[in-house]
Parts: structure tokens; sequence; C-alpha cells
């Protein structure tokens, strides 16, 4: 429990953050796994669509520090690749 009145304003701020980088960080992984389930439908106008977002919100969370940069690469990158054997 904190005591003195900046280590309680640092909690304040701790809990506001962590419910913030919870939010980004579900929401990179739902468009993650819509970029996927399009992917496996086999229809490159949605999967297309899909993807595109995906990379988009997991730049924003690497951006913000909620996912590592090379994490939100590697994820995309690979999003990217199944896409383009989809043809």
């Amino acid at each position: 429990m904190a005591h003195h009145p900046s280590a309680e304003k640092r909690n304040r701020q701790r809990i506001k953050r962590a419910a913030a980088n919870r939010s980004v960080l579900s929401a990179a992984r739902t468009a993650v796994k819509k970029a996927r389930a399009a992917l496996l439908s086999g229809d490159p106008r949605a999967a297309g669509e899909a993807v595109k977002e995906a990379s988009k919100v997991l730049a924003r969370a690497s951006k913000g520090s909620v996912l590592h940069r090379r994490t939100a690469s590697r994820k995309t990158s690979r999003l990217q690749a199944s896409l383009h054997k989809l043809g």
C-alpha cells in the first residue's frame, strides 16, 4: 500500500496504463485472429482487408510499446506471406 502522495499517484497511473495496454493488446490479438480466419476461408479480397487491418493494429501496438516491435513485425510478415501464398 502506498503511503506517500507521489507513490499513490504512480499507482493510479499504473492502473490506468495497464487498462489501456490490455485493451490495445486484446485488439491486436483479435485482429490477428480475424486475419487468420479470413486467410483460411480462401477469399483473397476478405483476407487482404483483414491482413491490412491487422497490420495497422499491430503497428499501433508496437508503437506504444505494448508489443515488442520485432514481435509485431514477425506477425505482420507471416500474415503477409500467407496472403501472398493465397494469391
